[in-house]
């Protein structure tokens, strides 16, 4: 984000990113070498945020990850180089025409809303930015789905795609979250306006979202509860009887 974007910021008690500048740089470097360096968690972790791309704005872009997945985990020249340029454009077409914030550029935090109260609610470190995210965004296409913005079939695309990348898209068992920690932690989001929590979330074909306050809030708390659930689920110990 400092890059491409020209947002600096640090990470606060009270949420991620919470004290920060714009300060867009003079010149932008990337030397895609660098990235032979990264262990795969931290590689997939950026993919993450290329998957956004296709989902808010670009649905060619995604369709080309779907076939390509496999090249950008084995850290292929030609596909990272490819996608790395288009991820680029997107955020730098988007940055253009709203540098501060007012109201295009917050789509490119889908799936982030969920994803810092992730961060945050379970200690900055278990996570990487990344699969928060990833899990926020399988949250955010189930919400979309749920008040019937988007169909299943975009949801099961979404959640191939994340899971083909090594991404999150649930809670695990030793997860600390639970609705009252979610609500909490998106209450002080910094897209929270005069008191109401806007979400990106997904509407209409692959490549549409929204930046929106006027949701289904009873759609969002059964989200929440929905992956909140399948955690605890999890986590109960099987019993079984002998006779």
């Amino acid at each position: 984000d400092s890059s491409v974007g020209g947002k600096t910021g640090v990470n606060h008690p009270l949420g991620k990113n919470m004290v920060g500048a714009f300060h867009q740089p003079q010149c932008v470097f990337i030397d895609t070498d660098t990235l032979k360096s990264l262990p795969d968690r931290e590689l997939c972790s950026g993919i993450s945020e290329i998957i956004k791309y296709g989902l808010i704005r670009d649905a060619e872009f995604f369709e080309w990850q779907e076939g390509h997945m496999e090249d950008l985990l084995k850290r292929d020249a030609d596909a990272l180089r490819f996608a790395i340029k288009r991820s680029c454009e997107n955020k730098a077409a988007v940055v253009k025409a709203d540098e501060k914030e007012a109201g295009l550029r917050a789509t490119l935090n889908l799936g982030h809303t969920f994803g810092h109260a992730i961060e945050n609610g379970s200690g900055y470190g278990t996570w990487l930015h990344g699969e928060a995210v990833a899990i926020g965004t399988a949250m955010a296409a189930t919400m979309s789905a749920r008040m019937g913005w988007i169909d299943q079939d975009l949801v099961d695309r979404i959640y191939t795609i994340l899971k083909k990348a090594n991404l999150p898209v649930e809670l695990p068992v030793d997860s600390p979250m639970n609705r009252q920690t979610f609500l909490k932690l998106m209450s002080v989001d910094k897209k929270v306006e005069n008191g109401n929590l806007r979400l990106i979330l997904l509407k209409g074909p692959l490549g549409n979202c929204v930046f929106t306050g006027d949701f289904d809030e009873a759609a969002m708390i059964e989200t929440i509860d929905e992956f909140v659930a399948k955690c605890v689920e999890d986590r109960r110990p099987i019993i079984s009887s002998v006779e």
